[in-house]
C-alpha cells in the first residue's frame, strides 16, 4: 500500500501541466497552439518569453522533488525514488490533458536533484555542456538521460541508477520524433522556432 500511495502522490503532482497554466497566466494563451504543441519548457521558450520559460522550469523540475520529499517523508527513500518516476509519467500523461503532457526533461532533472543531489547536478551539467556544443535541447536531453544512469551506477548509487534507468526510457519514448530529426539534420536549435 505504501507504494500505491507513493505512485498516487508522484502522479497527481507530476500532472499538473505548470507550462500550460504559466503560459496562460503569462498572457501567452494556450502553449500548446505553438511550437511543438508541447507543455514543456522548450515550448514556452518559444513564446520568447525566457521568464515563463525559466518558471515552467522550476515548477516542473519541483513537482518531482516535491513527490520525492513528500513519499521519502511519509514513508521511506523506496518510496520516495517511486514517487518521482510517477510524477515524470504524470507530466507527460496527464489525466487532465487527456494524457498528451511534456517530455519530461525538467521533471526528470528535479527528481534527480532531489534523490541524490550530485547525480542530479551531474546530469544538468551534462545538458548544459551538450546544448552549449550542439544548440539542441533535445540531443541535450538525451545525452543527460542516457548517461546519468550509467554514472549513478558508477558512483555506487544503485536505486538511484534504476530509477534514473527507468525514467530515461520514457524520455527516449517522448523524443522519438527529436531522435528522426536529429539523425536527418532537421532538429531545429535552440531559440529557433520548430
Amino acid at each position: 500500500m505504501i507504494f500505491l500511495y507513493a505512485a498516487i502522490i508522484g502522479y497527481l503532482l507530476g500532472s499538473i501541466p505548470f507550462g500550460l497554466l504559466i503560459s496562460r497566466l503569462g498572457g501567452q494563451g494556450d502553449i500548446r497552439n505553438i511550437g511543438s504543441g508541447n507543455i514543456g519548457t522548450t515550448n514556452v521558450l518559444r513564446t520568447g518569453r525566457k521568464d515563463l520559460a525559466a518558471l515552467t522550469l522550476l515548477f516542473d523540475g519541483g513537482k518531482a522533488a516535491a513527490a520525492f520529499f513528500v513519499a521519502k517523508y511519509f514513508f521511506n527513500f523506496e518510496a520516495g525514488l517511486l514517487a518521482a518516476g510517477f510524477a515524470l509519467l504524470g507530466h507527460c500523461f496527464p489525466i487532465w490533458l487527456k494524457f498528451k503532457g511534456g517530455k519530461g526533461v525538467a521533471t526528470f532533472l528535479g527528481a534527480l536533484l532531489a534523490a541524490k543531489w550530485p547525480i542530479g547536478l551531474i546530469a544538468i551539467g551534462l545538458w548544459l555542456a551538450t546544448a552549449f556544443l550542439f544548440k539542441m535541447s533535445s540531443l541535450a536531453a538525451l545525452t543527460a538521460a542516457g548517461l546519468t544512469p550509467l554514472i549513478a551506477m558508477f558512483m555506487g548509487y544503485h536505486k538511484v541508477a534504476i530509477m534514473a534507468a527507468l525514467l530515461a526510457l520514457i524520455i527516449y519514448i517522448r523524443h522519438k520524433d527529436n531522435i528522426g530529426r536529429i539523425l536527418k539534420g532537421e532538429e531545429p536549435k535552440i531559440g529557433q522556432g520548430k
